[in-house]
């Protein structure tokens, strides 16, 4: 029986785009949910398996116009085991 657990990351709006896209590439996957500094979440997203490429372009771009709006946020990752 495969189950989840979750993972944070505190990063800053500069290193955010790139977390995001190093988590994806690690792959296992579950969601991604940014959170900003008081723990609001901002965007929350499903990765389904196989998931690449142009599919992710608009909300990569997303996470890149969310980078330059705060200046730390949360990754929470919720990975398959």
């Amino acid at each position: 029986m495969t189950g989840s657990h979750t993972e944070e990351f505190r990063v800053s709006g500069e290193e955010l785009l790139a977390k995001i896209k190093q988590l994806i590439h690690e792959g296992n996957i579950r969601r991604v949910i940014i959170k900003d500094r008081e723990g609001k979440v901002l965007m929350e997203f499903p990765l389904t398996f196989g998931v690449v490429g142009l599919v992710l372009a608009p909300t990569l771009a997303a996470v890149g116009a969310i980078a330059a709006l705060v200046s730390e946020a949360t990754v929470v990752v919720e990975k398959t085991d």
